[in-house]
Parts: C-alpha cells; sequence; structure tokens
C-alpha cells in the first residue's frame, strides 16, 4: 500500500471506527464473568446480551464462544502455502500426520480440492458451521487461492462462515476483498507492539519486493496489523487476535498488545503458549527457548482481564484440522477417501441437525443457571478454587481419567464457574493398561487444581491423585460440566463451613508472584 492509499484508508477509519467501536463495546460485556444470563465469550453466550448483528455471528462460532466449542466444528483447508515473514517458533511441515500444531499439514490443496473438501465434511460432520484457511503459510500472502476458495464456497455452502489468519503484514490491500466474500471473522498473529521486542521474534519479512531484517523488519509489520486491524474494525469485521507468549521475550509485554488491541477495535484476544519443543526444528526450539507453564500462562491472562475480551480455549490447532476444537478428525478425510465419496451437500439436513445441537446447547444452559440458583448467596469465605474436567465434548463430564489428552480447567466460586483454560497431558490408558509412569506428569499439570472430575477413575490415578492433594470426583458422570462443578463446589464449600476439611489455596509457588500485573 502505497503511502497515499494509507492516508485515505486512514481517513476513511476516522469515519467509521466510532460507530462500530459502540457495537463492540456493547459485546465486550463477553468476557468476565460466568454468571448466569451474562454472556462470556470465556463461558457462555446470550442473544439477550449483545447486538443481534454480532450474536448471528459468534453463537456457533467455535473460536468466538467457548460454549460454541463444545457442540460445534470447524475445519482449516490447506491452500495458503506461502508466507512473507519468518517467525523463531515456526517451522511449516507438510505431509506430517503426528504433530498437532499450527503450521503442519499432511497435503496442500488446490482450491478445486478444497472444495470439494468441505462440502465433503460439512455432509458428514452437519455440526461444523466455520471454514477457515489458515495457513500452512499466510492466507494473504496466497491471495489467488485464498479468495478463489472463498468465492466459490461463498456460493455453494452459503451457510458456512468464512474465516482467515494471517500475520497482517498484507491485510490492509486485501481488507475490500475479505468484506466482498462476507468474510466476518480474521484473526490476526499480533506478538508485539514495540518493534524492540518484535525484533526478536522476527527475523526477517517480505516486502515490497525484498526481505527486510531486524528493527525495520518489526516496524514494518507492526505499522501493517495496526492498520489492517483498525480498517476491518472500521468495516464491522470481528477480529481476533494470537499472541504466542515467549517467556523473556514478550511475556509482560502482552499486557500492552491487549491494551492497544482493545483501543483498536478487537473483539477477542487468544494469548497461546509457545511450542518449542527441539524436534519442531524451530530456531526458538533449537536455541532451547522454553515455553510458559499452564500457570505462566494463566497469570498473563489474568492480568489482561479488563481490557481484549479474552479467549482462553484456544487448541493451536493445524492448518488441516477438522472436528470439534481439541480433535482432529482429518484423517477420515484424505484426498483418497474425498475422491471416493459421492458428496451431497444436504442444507436442510445440517440445518435440521444444528437445530438438535441448539436444543443441548440449551439444556447445558439450563442446567448452569439451575446449579448458580442453587449455590449462590450465604458464602462469605470468598473461597476461589480450580477444577479439572475430563470431556469428550458436548459440555458434558463424559471422559475416563485414563483416556484423557487434555483437561479443561474452571475456576469455581459462590455464583460463578468460569472456564480459564485447558491443560495437555500424556495419555494414561495405552492398550488397555494404565502407564502408571504417565501419572506424576499428569498430576503435575493439574496440581494447581482441587478436584479432577471424571468419567470414570482407576484405583490407582485415585490414589496418586489423593497422595497429591487432588480429589478425583466420578460422581457427576454425564452431567453437564458447570452444573457438576458448582455442585462439587456447593459440597466442599459444607465440607469446610463443617470443618470436615480445611481449604488450603493450591498452585502459589507455581505462578512467578508480582511479574504479571494489570498496571504492568
Amino acid at each position: 500500500m502505497s503511502s497515499s492509499e494509507a492516508f485515505v484508508a486512514i481517513g476513511d477509519l476516522r469515519k467509521g471506527r466510532q460507530a462500530v467501536s459502540e457495537i463492540l463495546e456493547t459485546a465486550a460485556g463477553c468476557g468476565t464473568s460466568g454468571g448466569a444470563g451474562k454472556a462470556s465469550c470465556g463461558t457462555s453466550d446470550g442473544p439477550d446480551d449483545m447486538p443481534a448483528e454480532i450474536w448471528e455471528k459468534v453463537k456457533n462460532h467455535p473460536c468466538y464462544s467457548e460454549e460454541a466449542h463444545h457442540h460445534y466444528a470447524r475445519m482449516h483447508v490447506a491452500v495458503a502455502p506461502a508466507c512473507n515473514i519468518q517467525c523463531h517458533y515456526c517451522n511449516r511441515k507438510y505431509d506430517c500426520s503426528n504433530e498437532s500444531r499450527p503450521g503442519v499439514v499432511s497435503a496442500k490443496l488446490t482450491p478445486d480440492q478444497a472444495v470439494r473438501k468441505v462440502l465433503a465434511v460439512a455432509s458428514e460432520i452437519p455440526q461444523m458451521t466455520v471454514l477457515g484457511i489458515a495457513g500452512p503459510g499466510d492466507a494473504l500472502a496466497n491471495p489467488k487461492k485464498t479468495f478463489e476458495t472463498f468465492r466459490r464456497l461463498s456460493e455453494e455452502a452459503p451457510d458456512i462462515k468464512l474465516c482467515l489468519s494471517t500475520n497482517g503484514l498484507a491485510l490492509p490491500e486485501h481488507v475490500d476483498e475479505i468484506c466482498r466474500y462476507n468474510i466476518d471473522h480474521v484473526t490476526i498473529t499480533i506478538n508485539m507492539v514495540d518493534p524492540a521486542v518484535g525484533e526478536k521474534i522476527y527475523p526477517w519479512i517480505f516486502w515490497d519486493h525484498r526481505r527486510v531484517t531486524g528493527r525495520e523488519a518489526a516496524e514494518i509489520l507492526h505499522r501493517q496489523q495496526m492498520l489492517g486491524l483498525e480498517m476491518l474494525t472500521a468495516r464491522g469485521v470481528l477480529t481476533k487476535i494470537n499472541s504466542v507468549l515467549i517467556p523473556g521475550i514478550n511475556d509482560e509485554h502482552l499486557i500492552e498488545v491487549n491494551r492497544e488491541v482493545k483501543k483498536r477495535g478487537a473483539f477477542l484476544h487468544n494469548i497461546m503458549p509457545l511450542i518449542s519443543e527441539a524436534e519442531h526444528g524451530t530456531v526458538y526450539g533449537l536455541t532451547g527457548q522454553r515455553g510458559p507453564s499452564a500457570q505462566e500462562l494463566k497469570a498473563v491472562q489474568d492480568a489482561c482481564m479488563g481490557g481484549a475480551n479474552l479467549m482462553r480455549h484456544c487448541r493451536q490447532c493445524r492448518a488441516d484440522a477438522v472436528g470439534l476444537l481439541g480433535e482432529d478428525r482429518s484423517e477420515e478425510f484424505t484426498q483418497d477417501k474425498i475422491d471416493g465419496m459421492e458428496v451431497v451437500y444436504d442444507l436442510e439436513r445440517r440445518r435440521e441437525y444444528q437445530t438438535r445441537v441448539e436444543q443441548e446447547r440449551q439444556a447445558q444452559h439450563d442446567a448452569k443457571v439451575t446449579a448458580l440458583a442453587e449455590t449462590a448467596g450465604g458464602d462469605d469465605s470468598g473461597i476461589k478454587v480450580l477444577v479439572a474436567v475430563a470431556t469428550e465434548g458436548h459440555g458434558k463430564v463424559n471422559q475416563h481419567f485414563g483416556h484423557a489428552t487434555e483437561f479443561q480447567i474452571f475456576e469455581v466460586g459462590a455464583g460463578a464457574a468460569l472456564f480459564v483454560g485447558h491443560r495437555r497431558v500424556d495419555l494414561y490408558c495405552q492398550g488397555g493398561y494404565g502407564e502408571d509412569e504417565q501419572l506424576p506428569s499428569i498430576v503435575n499439570a493439574i496440581n494447581d487444581c482441587h478436584a479432577v472430575l471424571v468419567a470414570k477413575i482407576g484405583a490407582c490415578p485415585r490414589d496418586e491423585l489423593k497422595a497429591a492433594g487432588i480429589e478425583p470426583v466420578d460422581a457427576y458422570a454425564h452431567e453437564f460440566i458447570e452444573h457438576a462443578a458448582l455442585s462439587w463446589f456447593a459440597d466442599y464449600r459444607a465440607r469446610v463451613a463443617a470443618g470436615e476439611i480445611v481449604h488450603t489455596p493450591r498452585g502459589d509457588a507455581h505462578i512467578r508472584q508480582g511479574a504479571y500485573t494489570a498496571a504492568a
């Protein structure tokens, strides 16, 4: 974009920004509470808590609504292999089926292949409501392939929400095209608002037909990201900001990032942990840069409360992911299988299925409201605890402890059950037997929790958890999560009041005291 074009764009922004900011401020109740009837991008959403046009965009989007992600699926198509920047945390891999992280795919697709795959998946998974292009490079570094895919899907699958993810370098010049195809959700990866921090993350960018390095590269990237975000805000496009938390590089700085993206109308801020295992071959992995602990991640997220709404249920999906967040069904839809399928896109069947999904979702919401009413009031202890939950989806406590590869974490207190994140763990049950050597790592992953809610649990892990001070609970098997967590908390609170147990805060030693404060 030339300087004159940028000047015009900024002028247009000033005309539209105030109106859009008012809409987003109305929706800003979506992220902090989790109480009955209160919308929250972090927990539950309701049409009474935000403008109708915003509700329509987020109600069945699993990334923009934590509640929706229990019920609705997404998929990504890998049509964008090229990238215009290099990040120290990224190593794009092709033909890789054994890793689950951004930038990894098993096969690249043409737009024709991508459209057929989307129609096939949507026919088999009628609760799939969102199609995203997230790489494996950058969607806007491959604009021809990206927008050809979106153009055809907007015609052939009009009920599916369209999303793209970008680093933002080429974003300003493509805002018109984004709006042309009704792409209502855009994710921008923004890891810094200070180029001095950015040059530690990005070794180079490709800009104006040349490779730019160092501070200059970070300055250009920052300018383009902020301009692109403001332009999307002015056009009413919902934006989610992804930030990778890199200890010692941008951990404390992300509080400023949160503040700055909120100013520019970002709808959600997703702070993700750095993935830095050496086997992935990234610069950070090979140089020993560590990722954050779960407790450090939560501390930064908590310090950002009150700024841009936080997303805490991200699973850092592959660029060819299929299914609910936290699951990957891409192996069911490989190219050879799709080539052999008779694809029939039945829009009416999809709508009927999603009506049933909404009935289940309403039942989950009603169960939560009931539990909140039953547990509210009469408590001045101020007790809040973390509870881990094993779930296979549908918003229920419905997974065996030994089958869990992650636990969802809820902060529970009187009148509130707030989803605050998830913890990946090693699989305990393998081949029908428990792998006892995995237990210490699982216990360590949830050692700041007071309880773990499961559908079933064996004697050995039960004893190990008790010894670590974590209460294993299978009394609420197959109940909705928030109802189960609140019911357990009411019982826990009663036992504390009766003197049967002593409430002891957990996990404080794992959080760097004073490192992340709202005033930082």
